[in-house]
């Protein structure tokens, strides 16, 4: 694949990026381009591994090296072809998936890896330039009606999939608009949103109906959902945030980084956000608990805002950086990760854990926090303690707790549905099938497999769509991954 000594004649080369102090005066991605010869310098450098283990650390099976090299060789057309194959939507996983294939790339054993998620970012974007993509409407149309409940990346993936196999498909949304967390999640320097807007008018020229600003189970009922649909899927996501219920959390001033990111989105997009309920970090001291992507694009965020000064909490210990790891190849390594948000302007604090929050008229002005160390237990599983005499305070006027996520919501729709959740309120789904404990329901994404990446979001929604399509034919001519098929057909 690419050129044979390719990896050994060229350097790997990522975009560079727009200084900090003109990217943190606007909400747009800030990635300057490369050249079409440069692109074609980093396909070359893939390697004919005989074993591309790159497969392994994608979970959709994409056939990078395939792509690699029609890049190297300039066939544009044949590698958007190629990347398709496995993956609905690339200009999104190009964008915000954290590339565990590059991690898994024969060449990181001891060299930098292929810029695989670059290349992929790079074919879909020439080939929206281009005008390679066109609506995909099927043939003939099954007669068969399926309900899609919630239009993130699952949701999206699944529908389209469906609708390309004839179904009649509506999928439903309770914001305002499609796109899930990549539309009031993710920020708009991460990812701007005209690029599920676009994704969105192919669905629609594909079949798929969407119904936004629609709460199902509220302003549709259960019942209804049964009499209308031939099958009903769940991709509603995990919504529930991790909640951190110490001293004082009753403060205002104390939010979810989801009640925060969002507004911003919708400021983006040119919606008025109400004075009520606003958040803002300007001006203020902001202190963001938890060391994630949530909590970097909290950052990256307050920075736009004019945050007076940004502090970073992580429980854990600082990872090591990559020079210092135990190689743990083909695996994702567990290293220190500094994102462009971070790079923007924070202090990071690792082995830090919140005591309590003190505020001042009901609102909070200080968290007090204590430091840790994590020991070996007698059972052999790590523990936390604290460190004695550690305790500091930190001013704070804005906290925002992005500490991940406890499953989906289950009061309402799931509950009304009677499913089935597993110990960490997950959905119960048949491995085989992804089918719930109520005969003609399923479910995919995070609402089944737990938080996770938007590229397992995307391959939960092309599996599940391949099990929509047997349950209501008996078949399907839709193509399953690699991983499905060597579980037998079972979701992992």
């Amino acid at each position: 694949m690419g050129k044979v000594t390719g990896f050994m004649e060229y350097s790997r080369v990522l975009p560079a990026k727009r200084p900090v102090e003109e990217r943190l005066k606007h909400y747009g991605e800030f990635d300057e381009e490369l050249s079409e010869d440069q692109l074609k310098a980093q396909g070359a450098r893939c390697m004919d591994c005989g074993i591309p283990f790159c497969h392994n650390g994608c979970p959709l099976g994409n056939v990078i090296p395939d792509w690699n090299d029609l890049v190297y060789r300039g066939r544009w057309e044949d590698a958007i072809e190629a990347l398709h194959v496995t993956n609905n939507f690339p200009e999104f996983t190009g964008r915000i998936c954290p590339a565990p294939c590059e991690e898994s790339c024969v060449l990181s054993i001891n060299d930098s890896p292929v810029t695989i998620k670059l290349i992929e970012r790079n074919i879909i974007d020439h080939a929206w330039r281009e005008g390679l993509i066109k609506p995909q409407p099927a043939a003939n149309k099954t007669g068969k009606t399926v309900a899609v409940i919630g239009s993130g990346p699952a949701g999206m993936a699944c529908a389209q999939q469906l609708a390309r196999a004839g179904h009649s498909v509506t999928l439903f949304e309770r914001s305002d608009r499609a796109g899930g967390l990549l539309r009031y999640g993710i920020p708009d320097f991460k990812m701007e949103k005209h690029l599920i807007d676009r994704r969105v008018e192919q669905m629609e020229a594909e079949g798929v109906t969407f119904r936004n600003s629609c709460n199902v189970g509220v302003d549709v009922t259960v019942d209804e959902l049964k009499n209308d649909f031939d099958a009903i899927i769940l991709s509603i996501g995990a919504t529930i945030p991790r909640d951190l219920p110490v001293e004082g959390r009753d403060l205002d001033g104390i939010h979810f980084a989801m009640d925060f990111l969002p507004q911003q989105n919708k400021r983006v997009a040119g919606d008025e956000v109400p004075k009520e309920g606003e958040l803002r970090a300007d001006d203020k001291n902001v202190i963001v608990l938890g060391g994630g992507d949530t909590g970097s694009d909290c950052i990256g965020t307050s920075n736009r805002q004019g945050a007076k000064n940004i502090v970073q909490f992580e429980i854990l210990d600082e990872p090591p950086e990559r020079d210092a790891a135990t190689p743990v190849w083909p695996y994702w390594p567990m290293i220190l990760r500094t994102s462009t948000s971070h790079e923007e302007g924070v202090d990071r604090e690792f082995a830090i854990s919140t005591k309590r929050f003190i505020g001042k008229d009901g609102h909070v002005t200080a968290l007090e926090a204590v430091r840790v160390e994590w020991k070996k237990g007698d059972d052999g599983r790590m523990q936390m303690q604290e460190v004695a005499g550690s305790k500091e305070e930190l001013p704070a006027d804005l906290v925002l707790l992005a500490m991940g996520f406890l499953g989906p919501q289950q009061p309402g729709l799931a509950s009304d549905l009677g499913l089935e959740f597993d110990g960490r309120g997950n959905i119960v789904c048949d491995p085989n099938y992804m089918s719930t404990s109520e005969p003609g329901v399923f479910a995919c994404g995070d609402s089944r497999r737990g938080q996770s990446l938007v590229v397992w979001a995307i391959w939960e929604g092309r599996e599940c769509a391949r099990a929509v399509d047997v349950f209501l034919m008996g078949e399907s001519e839709l193509p399953t991954s690699p991983a499905m098929a060597e579980t037998g057909g079972r979701p992992v």
